[in-house]
């Protein structure tokens, strides 16, 4: 079943478009991701879907229900969470209160939060500025999680961190897809996406240029070259 769809989605800022007719959409269950170099659109999609940018032309919906030039916090109560890129966690609220701030009733508790990364479980009482650029990004997924979306959006999954750190960001990622959560995650790191994603769209200049399942792009490398220059 189609969760979100986009149907010929044009947005832009001003009188400046970035995106001319973007269709792609992502099932339940489904680890999805959006690649492309940057200023392509992608970060311009995630705030399209979100409510933070009024798309010009097109269709967005979310499980059946349209939502193009919806308010962004009548979006999120209808079950879409943001991991937005450079994290903005809360910097003078605890751990704990960054967590609980937003949180939901559903299958992500406080406790299965603290599961998935320990660290901020030892680090509750700990200010958001104390906090490493791994533990401020694990914050902003745990944080997201606990509004129980249906969908959770991650722009930058990795970006900026530590190699060991990265690591451990996948590996708490492919836990997250096995509980079923249905997620679109922005990153570079083609093979991990690779790895954790069922499909993948690349786009270049505002349009989606090619699409594909894991095996498909795994198969052809000419296709990161094209859209990513890697």
């Amino acid at each position: 079943m189609s969760l979100l769809k986009l149907t010929s989605v044009e947005a832009g800022y001003g009188a400046s478009q970035v995106l001319f007719g973007i269709d792609f959409q992502i099932n339940e269950g489904e680890v999805v991701t959006l690649l492309g170099r940057n200023g392509m659109g992608k970060s311009t999609t995630i705030k399209t879907i979100c409510g933070l940018l009024k798309p010009r032309r097109g269709s967005v919906r979310f499980n059946g229900a349209e939502v193009a030039g919806m308010a962004t916090e009548r979006i999120s109560r209808m079950g879409i969470g943001l991991v937005p890129e450079g994290r903005r966690i809360f910097p003078n609220l605890t751990v704990y209160e960054n967590l609980v701030a937003f949180a939901r009733p559903g299958k992500w508790t406080l406790e299965h939060a603290y599961k998935l990364f320990p660290v901020l479980e030892k680090r509750k009482d700990n200010m958001g500025f104390q906090l490493s650029g791994g533990e401020q990004q694990m914050l902003a997924i745990a944080r997201a999680l606990l509004t129980n979306a249906r969908l959770l959006l991650i722009d930058e999954a990795t970006e900026g961190l530590a190699p060991l750190i990265r690591q451990e960001i996948w590996r708490c990622l492919h836990e997250v897809k096995k509980e079923g959560q249905s997620i679109l995650v922005i990153d570079k790191y083609v093979q991990n996406l690779i790895d954790l994603a069922d499909r993948h769209y690349f786009i270049e200049n505002g349009r989606i240029g090619w699409t594909g399942s894991s095996e498909q792009l795994s198969e052809q490398p000419e296709i990161w070259e094209r859209y990513l220059g890697v």
